[in-house]
């Protein structure tokens, strides 16, 4: 056996310590001295367990980039980046699936009222939703409606392996899903519940997409009803004893969805109609570096737009509600009523909806960005 002795050799101490301020494990590496004679198989293990340690910090930076992916920076970034730079009628389809699972989800929630893991044993690396309750998973619910839904409307207008498709869409779904496991938001049936409701919705949903694409597109009361129904339903959400952030997240949903709805209406009959020709493609164009500029283009001038309109009518919006009901900007439990909060989120998010399928379609047109 081989020996070394008088060896400088970095040290890692694999204790978990759970920390919420940076999300997963800490590992404190200190550098020591050897000076008895160590054994070769234990420098090894020693050099093994340092590896392992990193491998598993990436694991979790990644677990918690994944979380990301069903909160609001990825949609408020992904479905206008489709709208503007991939199809309209895969955008339409996605927004439309996306809000009715959302809302089917949310409700859900608040009427079996599970609770989420207990801490401890559990380590919650999130608190904002802390106060909601835990099944289903919308989450999960959003990451299996939004990738497959993608999939299933690309699939016959655009020429590319079913099965690369089918494997990411996949891989998405199934990070999100476990990103919930590893915050200690949600149990193994929770994640389970949400996904299968929402392919169950999917299944269901499916065979009237393109009757409901048709009637949003052309029906002359679709701006009206787009605009009334998530209301009724944001005002008549079920009640509960304590105050959850879920008909927020709700409201905000059904707004992007309901001015996105009427941006789509508006598009159809004054710009170009969805139906005035085939809208199928053999492939994606090729992408040259050309491509990318525009791509990049539209995609920041239509972001800055989507935030700029988010943050001005946020402060309209609560400005507004504010000198009506008297009370301060900075009055949290006021905004919390839902006099206030209803109206507050609608209108910021669906003028944000609006401004994305709309007004940035435009500003893209007279920038020559088309």
């Amino acid at each position: 056996m081989k020996w070394f002795s008088n060896c400088s050799l970095p040290f890692f101490i694999s204790k978990h310590v759970s920390d919420e301020s940076n999300g997963g494990f800490i590992y404190r590496c200190r550098n020591f001295k050897i000076n008895a004679l160590v054994p070769f198989y234990e420098i090894y293990l020693i050099s093994l367990e340092e590896r392992l340690m990193r491998s598993l910090e990436n694991l979790c930076q990644c677990d918690c980039y994944s979380s990301a992916l069903g909160e609001e920076i990825f949609y408020i970034t992904f479905l206008p980046f489709t709208y503007w730079n991939i199809d309209h009628s895969v955008s339409r389809r996605m927004i439309i699936i996306w809000s009715i699972v959302m809302y089917i989800g949310q409700v859900s929630k608040d009427i079996l009222k599970w609770p989420r893991p207990l801490s401890p044993p559990v380590v919650k690396l999130e608190m904002r939703t802390d106060a909601e309750y835990g099944m289903p998973s919308t989450h999960a619910m959003a990451a299996t409606a939004i990738s497959f839904s993608f999939l299933i409307a690309t699939m016959n207008q655009y020429k590319y392996p079913f099965e690369l498709g089918l494997v990411a869409a996949f891989v998405f779904s199934t990070l999100v899903c476990l990103s919930r496991l590893y915050t200690g938001m949600h149990t193994v049936l929770d994640v389970i519940g949400g996904a299968l409701i929402s392919a169950v919705l999917l299944v269901l949903l499916y065979p009237a997409w393109d009757m409901i694409d048709h009637l949003l597109l052309t029906n002359p009361f679709c701006p009206l009803l787009s605009i009334v129904v998530p209301l009724v339903l944001c005002y008549n959400y079920p009640k509960l004893d304590y105050y959850s952030p879920t008909r927020a997240d709700t409201t905000t949903i059904l707004g992007a969805g309901a001015g996105a709805t009427v941006g789509f209406w508006l598009n159809n009959q004054y710009a170009a109609p969805a139906y005035a020709g085939k809208n199928f493609q053999l492939g994606f164009p090729l992408i040259t570096s050309k491509v990318v500029v525009v791509v990049l283009a539209r995609f920041f001038v239509g972001i800055f737009v989507v935030l700029l309109t988010r943050q001005l009518m946020k402060n309209v919006v609560l400005g507004m509600l504010g000198y009506r009901y008297k009370f301060p900007i900075g009055d949290l439990e006021a905004r919390r009523r839902l006099e206030v909060e209803v109206p507050y989120k609608f209108i910021t998010y669906s003028s944000v909806g609006f401004s994305a399928t709309v007004i940035v379609p435009l500003l893209h047109k007279l920038l020559g960005l088309m």
